[in-house]
């Protein structure tokens, strides 16, 4: 049976995307940063009868919580074949380049971006383990640097100096991460869920959940020949499904 991690997966798109795992056959550790959401989460997908899940404490931001999930997750498994890196904030809805404080922008990294490499340096030798290795990072479209120099693209006027620049910068990691692992099984791409209806903005996109976990974990099941190093969007790229960057 295979396994994944999935960071900040108590709701939202991450729950959603550890159910479609756990649909798929997977075993499915659920990443919570507070005990109590997470073991809520995982008797709601059991009493779903989806009951090959279980959860995991993990602050994204916390070096002392990625180590103790590490050690707990080693001692279950050897092997981890795929690793979601869902956790994220948006550090509010107007971020002014000239005045966003720096201790929102600080914040909004320390999730976005220190966040997920953290997780995946930590958890990176269980993912060397397996023959068939995934990396998720869950991007937004609001991260191309392309489309934000673009006048006619259609969220060219959603500007922020905290969140768009995480999600930039998310993004460049990925390509590094992507080019070292290049000669090994390891399939690592950024994948952008489209503007979805979450607490996370309010229930302000027009997307469900469904269809974007279905993005997540279409991208955490890449088959031997799939692609690797891509940033894939349907919203900014609807025809090709690969974002420029």
């Amino acid at each position: 049976m295979k396994t994944a991690l999935i960071t900040g997966a108590n709701k939202s798109i991450g729950f959603e995307a550890a159910r479609q795992l756990l649909q798929q056959g997977y075993y499915v550790y659920l990443g919570s940063r507070d005990t109590h959401n997470g073991q809520q989460a995982v008797d709601q997908l059991k009493a779903e009868g989806l009951t090959q899940v279980e959860p995991i404490q993990l602050d994204v931001t916390s070096s002392d919580s990625i180590a103790a999930a590490r050690a707990a997750l080693g001692q279950k498994t050897p092997v981890l074949d795929v690793l979601i890196n869902n956790a994220g904030i948006l550090g509010g809805m107007v971020q002014p380049a000239s005045s966003t404080s720096l201790s929102t922008i600080r914040e909004v990294f320390d999730t976005n971006v220190f966040g997920v490499i953290g997780v995946t340096q930590a958890f990176l030798d269980l993912l060397r383990q397996s023959p068939a290795p995934r990396i998720v990072n869950v991007t937004s479209g609001l991260g191309s640097l392309t489309l934000h120099t673009n006048p006619s693209w259609k969220y060219y006027p959603v500007k922020g100096a905290a969140y768009q620049p995480s999600k930039a910068a998310l993004n460049a990691y990925t390509i590094m991460l992507a080019y070292e692992l290049r000669d090994t099984p390891f399939k690592v791409n950024a994948v952008d869920p489209g503007y979805t209806a979450t607490d996370f903005n309010h229930h302000s996109g027009p997307g469900s959940v469904q269809a974007a976990a279905a993005r997540l974990v279409k991208a955490a099941t890449l088959g031997p020949d799939g692609p690797t190093s891509q940033f894939f969007s349907d919203d900014n790229a609807p025809e090709t499904g690969i974002s420029p960057w």
